[in-house]
């Protein structure tokens, strides 16, 4: 049953058509019920000049929860309604026609809510916003314009189209790959994200889900770290003198999907963050980050991203190598270098088939012949 704190429902004219409505807690039923004395009449035994509390009243409590019950019935069932995207951009029409007039434009991957259809035609509420972190949630961020009109039904996905998270998650990598080319559709790595998402949200079911979340929060993480990294705090040694991107989608994937290689990559973005801007020659921050993977590659050992932890924090501890040399501290440049080969060898030895298995031994042919790897030497 539909929870009273969510709102009441009306239908409202809309034109020609009545258009179904969802009003908000302050105008529940029970609260206006609640306005109204449950004993309107004070009894004649009370010294009022009302009727006999023996005499019968109209049942107005019984008849109150007929009318929830009815009200909240028609909302559960409009919550259920037919849901879709679209695949292309397609132009919303004040009826269904090409020649009538425009409302509007949906752009790939934008959520639709299906009120009906013809032909060739289908009748959407098209929610112009980003995608929703939490089904409840309500910030600044989430807010977009609603228009309600016709669009074509050649580029439409619902829920209920074979193959249709297939068919969304295969368009999103299509504006994935735009994305990524110099000339590219403006806006394509926008729909790539909304699209992925709109897998997860749309098929919540589908094996591919998981993944479409996460490369929704990959995208959007790509986008917010390209903001952060241009400002001039980016280059501030401590992470938390600078700007921090969103870590909100990737914690949504660990969530949603913990136990999943998915669950494991988006930890793995989490560490970010927590990196210096610039190390400015100490140990301080090579010793943390260096900690932090290797912590990360324990945790995550079938994580896609462990090989590339280790060889991280491999390569951390071969810088130790000189700057602990410049602290005149050569017992630990000592253990530096026999600790950054153990990490490198361990690449080498347990992810042979990896490209960071490759790496790593380019680093341990660096540190046998005493190639420095950081600082001006390592230039």
């Amino acid at each position: 049953m539909l929870d009273p704190s969510h709102g009441t429902t009306m239908w409202e004219s809309a034109g020609n058509s009545l258009v179904f409505k969802v009003l908000p807690a302050r105008y529940c039923s029970s609260e206006i019920f609640s306005r109204f004395s449950s004993k309107p009449m004070i009894s004649e035994e009370r010294g009022g000049g009302g009727v006999s509390s023996s005499e019968h009243r109209f049942p107005i409590r019984e008849f109150a929860f007929i009318v929830l019950v009815t009200l909240f019935s028609s909302a559960a069932g409009q919550s259920q309604a037919l849901r879709g995207t679209l695949v292309h951009e397609e132009s919303i029409h004040v009826s269904p026609s090409a020649d009538t007039s425009k409302l509007g434009a949906a752009g790939r991957g934008y959520e639709l809510i299906i009120m009906d259809a013809s032909r060739d035609w289908t009748h959407v509420e098209a929610i112009l916003s980003n995608p929703r972190r939490e089904e409840d949630q309500d910030d600044e961020e989430s807010q977009g314009k609603t228009i309600s009109g016709w669009v074509s039904s050649k580029a439409l996905v619902t829920t209920t189209t074979p193959n249709g998270d297939k068919i969304v998650f295969g368009e999103a990598a299509n504006s994935e790959d735009e994305a990524s080319r110099r000339r590219g559709r403006r806006d394509a790595a926008q729909d790539a994200m909304r699209l992925y998402y709109r897998v997860y949200d749309l098929f919540p079911t589908s094996p591919l889900a998981a993944e479409g979340l996460y490369r929704a929060a990959d995208i959007r993480w790509q986008i917010d770290r390209s903001d952060v990294m241009t400002r001039p705090s980016a280059r501030e040694r401590d992470a938390y003198m600078r700007g921090q991107i969103d870590e909100q989608w990737m914690k949504l994937v660990i969530k949603k999907f913990s136990g999943t290689k998915w669950a494991d990559l988006a930890a793995f973005h989490l560490i970010e963050n927590k990196l210096c801007g610039d190390w400015q020659g100490a140990s301080k921050c090579p010793e943390k980050e260096a900690d932090m993977y290797e912590k990360y590659a324990r945790e995550h050992e079938q994580s896609p991203a462990a090989p590339e932890a280790l060889y991280q924090a491999a390569s951390r501890h071969s810088a130790l190598i000189e700057i602990y040399k410049t602290e005149a501290n050569q017992k630990k440049s000592e253990a530096a270098k026999s600790r950054a080969l153990d990490l490198a060898q361990k690449v080498v030895s347990q992810y042979s088939q990896s490209e960071w298995a490759l790496r790593a031994q380019t680093l341990i042919y660096y540190i046998q012949q005493g190639v420095p790897t950081y600082g001006n030497a390592g230039d």
